[in-house]
């Protein structure tokens, strides 16, 4: 990063690259949009279970923009990236046209693809005169060389996978054995061994049929023609009053269409047994709801309620069993497949349970499958099974799971031998890796872990929640028939694969490298690197290494002999992992210092480690663009750390939007909704760079931060790019950074370094106070109280109740607001799975028809206060005075507080009705005070109507506690 700018005259001899110009920001941020359909997504996704992987446009763009020249026209580079209609003629704006059809996409007739006129991006690779125009611009620019591509940190591949379809030298780089084996995949095994429809198929079949045989025992079908095609299971403990079995089950449903239709199995107490028995009913059509209502199972968070005796067993006491193993493994639904392929579900049989202990004495006696992935497990801090006793991989796996993933696996290596005696050493390794991670791809939706999916009635995924948790529901999945049967996994990883061969015609194999280890650790050569566009780690949002340990001990059994080096070790290699793992620093954090601190710590440091690797390899003059999708600003500040000690200069950033948008409906984790792409360059002179800069005092940077972040706010709320008010903000990040890098080392008063946090301190405050001017209609929130303004801030920054904790700490201290200080005493948030939850009036003002004495003390707003020294509390109070007393009493109540005079008692109302969902309960109470007679009372100067149209995105949020 550059260190003064009177130190940077050697920038001066760096030839500009596209990215560090003007981009078509918009158009590549619409096709993101489009890409994100599940119904038909990038090949690559199919091939295994994978992580954050970047959608194909934001890719594309930032491959080509790093490389090619500045100067590229706007049209050029979108028809490039395979974006727009065809044109002879070149009379077609891109930019324009595809923004025009957006915005008339919801009154579409037809599919997108008709509406907008042309293909999916990814469904499409660049001509051969396409790349050959690239390439001729390419040379010309770097000196008569394609310029190499490489990602360090190349986790599902796209950014590689993009690169390689210009036919651009490219190597991908990547730490953990499962991406690798996808990487080698797409870019190795897909150039150059081309096509294995037919062998995988004939292949697939001969394992599926050597393993269906063996598990035809374990899945015993009914009637000589119902053939399981998975059992939906959940655990039993015995009641300690009654003895009676409990089943573990939250609810009943099989099989869900509606609230009150659907399959549930129905519990059945026998007398003088302690078993459950179960049928299957039908819902309305064989009982109702009212008789029967699938949704109350005995399990609640609390613990579990006995069917006969109704003790509840405490939910410690459930996890002690569990950790002394009593416990057992129950079926209580049967999906079956009919001969004819119609299927459906019945309740489990006495065949079904003799199944299940063959199953059991089977494991036990059987010494292959006894000492089968034994490996004790990594339990990190977001492992929900470790308390419950799972502490060997083979725990994570019921009996049946584990005999029927250990019949496939001998299946393999039945055939493993010949196929190798049959093809070429290449071929036959390509045919065994696609092989392996369809049946590694099985075991998603095929462990302890893998939901009942009562929505679909078959088996859900493992990994989908980021975390390993015991599921109370789960299913023990035949891969022998049904919809997530071996074949239909292998079919779509084949026809996958099949679809990324095709994308890679007439591009040459010889010009892609995938190197498995460290990304700090690079085993290339000084300056032998044009271009890095790097996806990094994404802080602590998501422990790669934990998560793919589930699918590393399987794929080690099969192909452990072919890649020896890549599974040496047990697990997944953590030691070298580039995230903020807690997990790692349990023993060793102190009051002085937490764990958290310790993992970013470790985090900067490795990514600090990386960047100074990446800069190692590349030229003089090369081009390092960090794709990074991160909401919180500690993962900025760390990650801005670490480039500033590798030495790159920041010549660019772009936001773009890379994701579907995130509302209170589909919040995930800590990953924004955008992606910044950040530019830095390896100066011509890097090895005489000057390492004694001045230091820059903080008041110079100060305000320089504030008022870039302010236009880039401006710019960004202008140009259309479908960002959310918390991506804005994140968005302002980049150019922030940049004032700050160009100023690096920064120092206050004190001569005291001053990190990057401040400065995105300083971005985040200053950007608010643009959304306030743009949002809330110049309502000056700063002449409200500091507790009133910030509750107002989080709802129109996050537009949710419920928003990431860090987030919220940051937005008050930019106003002076300590959020935990006045957590306690006002009662305007809660802590909800360690996010902060906003409140309503309903949570925070006393019951006014009570008598004082009985009411709440845990609220503690008085209605009948005379007077309120915070705003908030005086509108959430008339809230409750008008909901329970009516508009009469509400309109004496306002009016003896004088509440018709306060500026701050309406500037607080009008600001909740124009940042409140307004489907929701707290908006509606807002609402009511805001018309009729109470709104003359108050002598409005507005009504509700009058922000009906304040947030296009207004109309598509859900109501206060949807997520409760």
């Amino acid at each position: 990063m550059s260190r003064n700018p009177e130190n940077q005259d050697s920038d001066s001899e760096l030839k500009r690259v596209a990215i560090e110009g003007n981009l078509p920001l918009k158009a590549v941020g619409i096709e993101n949009l489009k890409e994100a359909n599940p119904q038909h997504m990038p090949p690559h996704r199919y091939l295994h279970p994978w992580f954050a992987r970047r959608p194909t446009p934001a890719s594309r763009l930032a491959v080509l923009a790093s490389i090619l020249p500045e100067g590229v026209e706007a049209n050029e580079l979108l028809r490039w990236i395979q974006i727009g209609p065809s044109d002879e003629s070149g009379n077609v704006d891109i930019a324009s046209y595809v923004a025009d059809k957006k915005s008339s996409e919801d009154s579409r007739e037809g599919t997108l693809q008709d509406h907008y006129g042309y293909p999916r991006p990814f469904t499409r690779s660049p001509t051969e005169s396409q790349r050959a125009e690239i390439h001729d611009l390419l040379r010309d620019f770097w000196d008569g060389d394609l310029p190499t591509v490489m990602d360090p940190t190349a986790g599902g591949g796209v950014i590689p996978f993009e690169s390689l379809r210009y036919d651009l030298p490219t190597i991908a780089n990547e730490l953990n054995p499962i991406p690798s084996l996808m990487l080698k995949a797409m870019n190795e095994y897909a150039p150059e061994v081309g096509s294995l429809n037919t062998e995988l198929k004939q292949w697939g079949d001969e394992i599926d049929s050597i393993a269906s045989d063996n598990l035809s025992t374990y899945f015993p079908s009914a009637n000589d023609r119902q053939r399981p095609s998975h059992y939906a299971c959940t655990y039993t403990v015995a009641c300690p009053e009654c003895a009676c079995n409990i089943p573990l089950v939250k609810k009943w449903w099989l099989k869900k269409s509606s609230s009150s239709k659907g399959i549930a199995a129905r519990p059945v107490l026998s007398d003088g047994s302690d078993s459950v028995e179960y049928e299957c009913v039908s819902l309305p059509d064989d009982v109702s709801k009212s008789e029967f209502n699938p949704q109350n199972g005995p399990k609640t968070r609390s613990g579990a309620e006995c069917l006969r005796c109704g003790v509840v067993l405490e939910a410690d006491s459930i996890q002690e069993k569990f950790h002394e193993g009593e416990y057992d493994v129950e079926i209580y639904g049967v999906k079956y497949v009919e001969d004819g392929g119609n299927g459906g579900w019945r309740a489990p049989n006495e065949k079904d349970r003799q199944a299940h202990q063959k199953a059991v004495e089977r494991v036990e006696s059987d010494f292959a499958l006894n000492s089968l992935i034994t490996e004790n497990r990594y339990i990190g801090d977001e492992d929900r099974a470790g308390p419950y006793g799972v502490k060997e991989w083979r725990e994570a796996f019921t009996p049946i799971q584990l005999i029927t993933h250990y019949e496939y696996l001998q299946a393999f290596q039945e055939c493993k031998e010949e196929i190798r005696s049959r093809y070429d050493e290449r071929k036959a390794e390509a045919l065994l890796t696609i092989l392996s991670l369809a049946a590694s791809k099985a075991v998603d939706r095929n462990t302890r872990f893998s939901p009942l999916d009562t929505s679909k009635g078959y088996p859900g995924d493992a990994l989908g929640g980021k975390h390993f948790t015991l599921q109370w529901a789960f299913v023990e999945n035949n891969l022998s028939t049904g919809n997530q049967r071996y074949r239909t996994i292998l079919d779509r990883v084949a026809n996958s694969y099949e679809e990324i061969v095709s994308y890679l015609d007439g591009v040459d194999p010889s010009r892609s490298e995938v190197l498995t280890g460290d990304a700090a650790d690079l085993s290339l050569d000084d300056d032998s690197i044009q271009a890095v566009v790097i996806d990094p780690p994404y802080y602590d949002s998501i422990i790669y290494s934990e998560l793919s340990d589930m699918c590393y001990v399987w794929l080690k059994e099969y192909v452990g002999d072919l890649f020896p080096d890549m599974f040496s070790s047990g697990l997944t290699n953590k030691t070298d992992e580039a995230v903020a793992n807690v997990a790692e620093y349990n023993e060793v954090a102190s009051g002085s210092k937490s764990k958290s601190d310790f993992a970013a710590e470790d985090y900067e440091d490795k990514m600090a480690e990386i960047f100074q690797e990446l800069y190692r390899v590349i030229e003089p003059g090369g081009v390092m663009t960090v794709m990074f999708t991160h909401k919180e600003s500690s993962a900025w500040d760390t990650l801005t750390k670490s480039l500033i000690r590798s030495g790159f200069t920041v010549t660019s950033t772009h936001p773009i939007t890379s994701e579907m948008p995130q509302r209170t409906d589909t919040r995930g984790g800590g990953s924004a909704d955008s992606t910044l792409l950040l530019t830095g360059r390896k100066p011509v002179d890097a090895d005489e760079k000057n390492d004694e800069a001045i230091p820059t005092l903080w008041s110079d940077v100060r305000a320089d931060t504030r008022e870039v972040a302010k236009e880039a706010a401006r710019n960004l709320l202008n140009a259309g790019l479908s960002l959310t008010k918390t991506d804005v903000i994140i968005s302002a990040f980049g150019p922030t950074l940049k004032v700050y890098a160009d100023a690096y080392p920064v120092v206050d008063d004190q001569d005291q370094e001053v990190p990057p946090r401040r400065a995105l301190e300083e971005a985040r405050e200053a950007v608010t106070r643009v959304l306030v001017e743009e949002y809330l209609e110049g309502e000056r929130l700063d002449n409200l109280d500091d507790i009133t303004e910030w509750y107002i801030l989080s709802w129109l920054v996050h537009e949710s109740d419920t928003f990431h904790y860090d987030d919220g700490r940051q937005l008050g201290l930019g106003i002076g607001v300590d959020i935990d200080d006045i957590k306690r005493s006002t009662k305007i948030w809660g802590k909800k799975r360690g996010d902060i939850q906003l409140k309503t009036h309903e949570d925070r003002v006393q019951d006014i028809t009570l008598p004082p004495e009985e009411r709440s003390n845990r609220t503690p707003v008085d209605p009948e206060a005379l007077s309120y020294t915070i705003a908030l509390d005086a509108v959430h109070a008339a809230m409750h005075v008008y909901e329970k007393q009516g508009e009469d009493v509400a309109i004496d109540w306002l009016k003896e507080r004088n509440f018709d005079t306060d500026a701050g008692f309406k500037a607080t109302l009008k600001a909740l009705l124009q940042v409140l969902p307004q489907r929701s309960s707290e908006w509606e109470a807002a609402r009511d005070l805001a018309i009729g007679r109470t709104h003359d009372a108050l002598g409005l100067e507005f009504t509700p109507t009058d922000f009906a149209d304040v947030s296009k995105d207004r109309s598509e949020q859900t109501e206060l506690g949807d997520h409760a």
